[in-house]
């Protein structure tokens, strides 16, 4: 947007080569890479002409029409005839280059090409004609994606690459040039990949025109502090956005004239284009500080027809290079790549400023923050969260239940529906409605695809003669560490348990199931994909109002059924004959394992054990019950205002804090993008119309909340209009509070978007300090900026903004905080998220999250349409859950413990435990015979600091392993600290034949990895070897020693393990 394998996959690699290259390569014969970049002229202006085309997977029109190129009458694009007419232009001329990004839309033509046009694209591969860069299954988003699934993406692109190319097709440079705002993390990613750096295009317009002035537009990205130089990229400003210079655009999409040579016609034109291009060069050339320019040629879905940009650039070669001669120009233009772009750079041997923060928020002028995205279409964005929770589940089982090649192709299917779902029109909620619609397809077909998988799986390792396969998963565990008994993993039964019909619940969002409310007696599988031992609470919705739940051990649980809220029963589309939610505690869930729960109706009522109405007014008080009605049975209280209904206070042991949450809008402004100050906010932009946020409107004016007391947690039902609501919940023993809220249907018929926040107030004086996510990993912290004078902007400050509120919006991908004395006391109160959401501290002692908008207007970055998203007839309603986490800091401390609490909630919500559900026809005790109901799939014996991030089929008979330390420096005491493993020990269950590690991406292996040295203001040089430092430990004869192998605060380190082949 310019305004805006399985097993048998081996096709082309050998085993001992399977991250190389292909096997039967023309290796010998490879110039690629840097190898293959022209040489500028010393002494001159080196311009290097980059051909490129930017291809949306999505965002007017969907995947399929894009890559088609259906639909003209929408946007005239079509990928499979760029690529077409881009190969056949390169293997007519040798010296022509071109780059090519996203993998989705590559594989999708490589898969419908003959062999002899693959063996033609692979000589162009390997002589670095045609070079891949970026090379994701996509160009991901990088404000609202998570680290995990930014990985992944990158990793079957990838992948997919290197399985076809080898070495000539591993990217060296990351592209990222249409995302809207670029992140720290997303650097640091990049460079733990083995890239050797990063050019972008968005950056907010006033630190654009600073850098440019300062020729500090290449830099030294210091991608994370805890990681050190092997996280630092180069980074680089495009300068022209990723658009040709003003004339010289010659795609058939474009108006710009042809260069015309023919001196004869009086169209001739020559002298004209090249004077006009030489001076754009020349003025470009004052902005970057070495002899060398990059010029991209091309733009969104260019090179339909390539001949008719490469017959102009020749011409633009051929003139601007006479002139050395004629007149002693010292221009030089050559066709290029941004990998040699790079490396001419690095040649210049100069220091090069840093930077250390993020690039957000981005804006392109002084109305127009792009923060609005942070939260558009809520409801994907929970969507693709629950799909990455989904992939990892289905990736461990597919690996701990030994399924066959054959079901691989499902678990792709996934794989490549995740990776769609990040590109920076599809998560972010940029698109056109029914782009969103297919992306929402496209996901519900991964889903049902993987659901084969972990059914399959899970049928394997319930039956009892898993325990006799040569690869025994429980090898050496305690097993007495997370049951009391053998008998119930299925040891000690003879006989295989009956085929039973597993399947998941998508919709208990929305607290619908067909086989919990429909079912008696029915089983919950509840599976752990963490790398610990976790206690879960489970809520499933039920039709009755009295359950049994038993465990694998036969105890009975406590159970709790509370009633579902009438805002959740009446949702459109809802369509559930369940009224109550059964809620039980499944306790010691193993370490990427799973216990099975029998669960029948009883005929005691599980019901609540107090239940009273606050209505907001006075009455209470005559009851009694004070003004600050308090739910939670331990350390952790919440207080409800018995006059307000609203949360007013929130206790932690001693801690008390005046903590006041509501929900609110903006009201959203309606301009007609005329002019910068009418920009309306749309998908991209949040601009409320001035005022602050305003309370929700009711017919009886007033917050009513209801209070169920119960044994394992409480609640209170909150409703603050007719369009939103919210649950207050408080497990017993637990050290937060769940607010479950629903949305929706946003009224418009006073003609007014709205934008829908949480807002908490506290006595807590930040002093304009607050903390965000990049990308669920490291916390930023962010200062608020003042509001500038609207009527005198020359004397704007850097740190100053005129949209006050939207300009102080930051993307929280996982959490949000604020710290500092509330009185006397230091204290910390956190906000966690099920989804990315836009987050700000506006004032002092305040957080607040948009949870959802609707819109009446465009904001004119192309989408063409508003955000006005309905369902089922009416405005869409969204259910969502927020975490809110109060702790104190010591004064003289840098850490507190909510911030390990942090970590730990993040890491459970974002892997939290999957729910399986079977009908079934057996009896309490048929089932304790016949099923295996607890699996444990790892020897719980990590550190707490440590998970796997990763665990999934590779190549052939190999595994890919990822292991995080997922905490900071100086975050805890602790759980800081770097660790050390034994992985041979570690992997003992299945028996590995090889332990290799490789870079991030699994596309190089780690001692093959060299970087290119930076020298940099700090008078450092970054890392040259990708990172051997705290990396590669060797034993004494120099080789990699998987024996110990130390992973530092934020480290995550990436193995090909070797299966045993039996």
């Amino acid at each position: 947007m310019f305004e805006r394998s399985p097993w048998f996959y081996i096709l082309f690699i050998s085993l001992g080569n399977v991250i190389a290259f292909p096997a039967g390569s023309h290796k010998s014969q490879s110039v690629c890479g840097y190898e293959s970049c022209p040489k500028g002229v010393p002494g001159m202006l080196n311009v290097h002409l980059i051909a490129h085309t930017h291809d949306d997977v999505g965002w007017l029109k969907t995947v399929d029409q894009y890559y088609f190129g259906s639909h003209t009458d929408t946007q005239n694009a079509g990928v499979q005839y760029i690529l077409d007419s881009v190969i056949q232009a390169l293997l007519h001329d040798p010296n022509k280059k071109f780059i090519y990004v996203e993998t989705a839309f590559f594989w999708k033509w490589w898969m419908r090409q003959h062999d002899s046009v693959r063996h033609q694209v692979k000589i162009l591969v390997n002589s670095g004609q045609l070079e891949f860069v970026g090379g994701g299954w996509s160009m991901n988003d990088e404000a609202v994606t998570n680290y995990m699934s930014t990985i992944d993406q990158m990793t079957w692109g990838f992948r997919k690459l290197n399985d076809t190319f080898g070495e000539c097709g591993r990217p060296k440079v990351g592209w990222q040039i249409d995302p809207f705002g670029h992140s720290r993390d997303m650097a640091s990613t990049f460079a733990l990949m083995g890239m050797d750096g990063l050019f972008f295009a968005r950056l907010d317009y006033m630190d654009k025109e600073n850098r440019l002035k300062s020729k500090s537009a290449e830099m030294v990205w210091k991608g994370s502090p805890n990681i050190g130089k092997k996280s630092w990229l180069f980074t680089g400003v495009l300068y022209n956005h990723y658009q040709p210079p003003p004339g010289f655009c010659f795609d058939l999409l474009c108006d710009d004239e042809p260069i015309i040579d023919d001196k004869h016609s009086p169209e001739y034109n020559v002298d004209d284009k090249v004077s006009r291009f030489i001076s754009f060069i020349g003025n470009e050339s004052k902005y970057y500080a070495t002899d060398n320019v990059a010029v991209t040629m091309g733009g969104d879905f260019n090179y339909q027809d390539a001949n008719s940009w490469f017959t102009n650039l020749d011409k633009i070669i051929s003139y601007v290079n006479e002139k050395q001669e004629t007149e002693g120009s010292k221009v030089n233009v050559f066709y290029s790549t941004p990998s040699c772009y790079l490396k001419s750079l690095n040649g210049a041997n100069i220091t090069w400023p840093e930077k250390s923060d993020d690039f957000f928020p981005y804006a392109s002028d002084p109305h127009t923050y792009w923060t609005g995205y942070y939260t558009s279409r809520p409801a994907i964005k929970y969507f693709e969260r629950l799909g990455n929770n989904f992939l990892q589940v289905c990736k461990q089982l597919y690996v701990l239940g030994e399924i066959g090649p054959e079901d691989q192709v499902d678990l792709n299917s996934m794989r490549e529906a995740m990776g769609v779902m990040q590109h920076h029109d599809a998560i972010t909620g940029t698109e056109k409605q029914v782009v969103a619609s297919d992306y929402a397809r496209i996901l519900s077909k991964g889903f049902e695809e993987c659901s084969a998988v972990t059914s399959a799986a899970i049928q394997k390792l319930m039956n009892p003669a898993t325990k006799n396969r040569k690869n025994d998963l429980l090898k050496d565990v305690n097993v007495d560490e997370v049951s009391d008994s053998s008998e119930e993993i299925g040891i000690g039964a003879a006989q295989a348990p009956p085929t039973v019909s597993i399947s998941s619940c998508l919709l208990l969002n929305i607290s619908q199931c067909e086989v919990s409310e429909g079912s008696d007696p029915f089983t919950v599988i509840v599976y752990n994909p963490l790398s610990k031992i976790v206690n879960h609470t489970v809520r499933v919705p039920v039709s009755g109002a009295s359950y049994i739940v038993k465990d694998p051990n036969g105890a009975e649980l406590t159970v709790q059924v509370v009633p579902i809220p009438q805002e959740v029963l009446q949702i459109p589309g809802r369509v559930s004959s369940a009224v109550n939610e059964l809620v039980f505690q499944a306790e010691l869930l193993p370490p990427a394992g799973f216990k099975s729960y029998y669960i029948s109706q009883g005929n005691n009522l599980n019901t609540v054990i107090e239940q009273f109405e606050i209505i907001g007014n006075q009455k209470q008080l005559k009851q009694g019950r004070g003004n600050i009605i308090k739910i939670g049975s331990g350390d952790f209280k919440v207080g409800i205002g018995a006059k307000s209904g609203l949360i007013e206070l929130i206790e932690r042991g001693d801690l008390k804090a005046e903590i006041k949450q509501e929900i609110l809008y903006y009201e959203s402004m309606a301009g007609d993008n005329s002019i910068f100050a009418k920009r309306a906010s749309g998908a991209y932009i949040f601009r409320p119309n001035g005022t602050d946020a305003v309370p929700m409107k009711s017919k009886i004016n007033r917050v009513t909340s209801k209070v169920y007391r119960g044994e394992l947690v409480d609640e209170v039902h909150q409703q603050f209009s007719s369009w939103a609501s919210q649950v207050v919940r408080v497990h017993k023993d637990k050290n937060y509070a769940e607010l479950n809220w629903v949305v929706g249907p946003i009224p418009i018929e006073d003609g007014i978007g709205k934008e829908i926040i949480m807002r908490f107030t506290s006595n807590i004086q930040n002093n304009g300090v607050f903390y965000t996510d990049s990308n669920g990993r490291e916390m930023l912290q962010r200062m608020r900026r003042a509001s500038s004078v609207e009527n005198n902007p020359n004397k704007e400050l850097e740190d100053s903004v005129l949209e006050s509120i939207s300009g102080n919006y930051y993307p929280v991908t996982s959490r949000i905080r604020i710290a500092g004395l509330m009185g006397e006391t230091p204290a910390v109160l956190s906000i966690l998220t099920d989804r990315a959401q836009g987050g700000s501290s506006v004032k002092d002692g305040e957080v607040e999250l948009m949870i959802h908008r609707r819109l009446l207007h465009d904001d004119a970055f192309g989408v063409g349409e508003a955000l006005n998203e309905t369902a089922y007839g009416t405005g869409l309603v969204v259910r969502g859950q927020n975490i809110v986490i109060l702790g104190p800091m010591a004064a003289d401390a840098p850490a507190s413990p909510v911030y390990a609490e942090e970590r730990q909630m993040a890491e459970e919500k974002l892997l939290a435990p999957w729910l399986f559900f079977s009908k079934t026809q057996q009896s309490y005790e048929e089932w304790m015979k016949n099923t295996g109901k607890e699996f444990v799939g790892l020897k719980p014996t990590l550190p707490p600091n440590v998970h796997v991030l990763t665990l999934e089929p590779w190549s052939g008979n190999t595994v890919l392993l990822r292991l995080e330390h997922f905490y900071e420096m100086n975050e805890d005491a602790i759980l800081s600290k770097p660790v050390t493993l034994n992985l041979e020990k570690l992997l003992a269950f299945i028996q590995p034949t090889f332990i290799r590690e490789t870079t991030l991406g699994a596309n190089q292996w780690l001692e093959n990895s060299k970087r290119m040295n930076w020298k940099s203001e700090s008078n450092s040089v970054t890392e040259d070897t990708s990172g051997e430092e705290n990396f590669l430990e060797q034993n004494e004869n120099g080789v990699f020693d998987p024996t110990q192998v130390t992973l530092g605060p934020m480290d995550i380190r990436t193995f090909v393990i070797g299966l045993p082949k039996y």
